[in-house]
């Protein structure tokens, strides 16, 4: 089969290869791979900056998310069969849909949502699963909650922007002037123009963060919290606390810490709680996302499609920044 891969750590081109199609265990289903997606992670795994969550065998194909349909399923699969249309997240370890086949587990599956197309379904595991495990498993949004949601115009915040109206809250997303209306489409009740206005300057008393971006952005959204509020960022360093409940032993979780002090330090001065997430896979969450999506509550946006052998473009482009939803890879063609 066709593989997008790379053979080491740092900035390295994807290469297309012909590799052997992978054995399936017995809880396993083989999917031949309609569409992928491209996300951040993408090219951080590539440039082994989650070496520390993920340890990852070389060559590697990237590829963090699929819509595809079942050729084959394993010895004790039980929910799936032969020719179903399915979409999902592989756990860490089983990355590779940048490819024509995966073998990945029936738990982190689920069928592909009757009303979207292969290009529509792929782009919604990641992003969807990241923001469902971040508004709903981690900050527990409730109906009239006040939530900020960075980059309402990228591919998390478009989702998550959604996510946040369907669970009731009042959203707030920053985003450029051109694309305002955009995000206001999607749910948004406030939006900041991110070039002209500078958020912690106009925002005060809100519930939840949802951060996107890290870095200094992530520090300025301690301050328009309440006490008692949360930060969730997929963008910011993971601390003591995500090292205990990912027990990763006591090295890692110290080291976290150690990197995390000033995160810490803004915990107690500001009174609320700073959460890291690193999504997992659920094909149960993904049934949970199948019913919003064929209730058209939650709409995938997409920015640009790619075949195949162009996915070293398609790469390129995200790390542009500039991408307003999701970037879609089509394998099947």
């Amino acid at each position: 089969m066709r593989a997008m891969q790379i053979n080491k750590y740092g900035h390295a081109k994807l290469v297309l290869k012909q590799v052997p199609i992978l054995e399936i265990g017995a809880t396993d289903v083989l999917v031949a791979i309609k569409t992928a997606s491209v996300n951040p992670i993408d090219s951080k795994t590539r440039d082994g900056e989650v070496k520390l969550l993920v340890k990852h065998t070389m060559p590697l194909t990237l590829g963090q998310d699929f819509a595809g349909i079942i050729v084959k399923i394993g010895a004790q699969v039980a929910k799936f069969k032969v020719g179903d249309e399915v979409y999902g997240r592989p756990r860490d370890t089983r990355i590779g849909t940048f490819a024509d086949y995966l073998a990945v587990d029936e738990a982190d599956i689920a069928l592909k949502p009757a009303n979207l197309s292969f290009e529509q379904a792929a782009a919604i595991p990641l992003v969807g699963l990241t923001s469902y495990q971040a508004l709903v498993d981690i900050a527990k949004v409730e109906p009239g909650q006040k939530v900020f949601i960075q980059a309402g115009a990228g591919g998390v915040g478009s989702i998550a922007i959604q996510l946040a109206k369907n669970l009731g809250a009042y959203v707030t997303t920053t985003a450029s002037a051109k694309n305002e209306q955009r995000v206001r489409e999607l749910g948004a009740d406030q939006v900041i123009d991110y070039h002209t206005t500078q958020f912690e300057d106009v925002l005060s008393d809100y519930d939840i963060v949802f951060d996107t971006l890290g870095g200094n952005q992530l520090d300025k959204s301690f301050k328009i919290l309440k006490p008692g509020g949360r930060i969730v960022s997929v963008s910011g360093l993971p601390n003591a606390k995500f090292g205990r409940e990912r027990k990763l032993g006591w090295l890692k979780t110290w080291l976290f810490g150690l990197a995390t002090l000033k995160l810490s330090r803004l915990e107690r001065k500001y009174h609320v709680s700073y959460h890291f997430l690193f999504m997992q896979p659920s094909g149960k969450e993904l049934e949970q996302l199948t019913k919003l999506i064929e209730q058209e509550k939650l709409i995938p946006i997409i920015d640009r499609i790619f075949s195949l052998p162009d996915a070293q473009a398609a790469l390129e482009y995200s790390e542009t920044g500039h991408a307003h939803g999701k970037i879609i890879i089509k394998v099947d063609e």
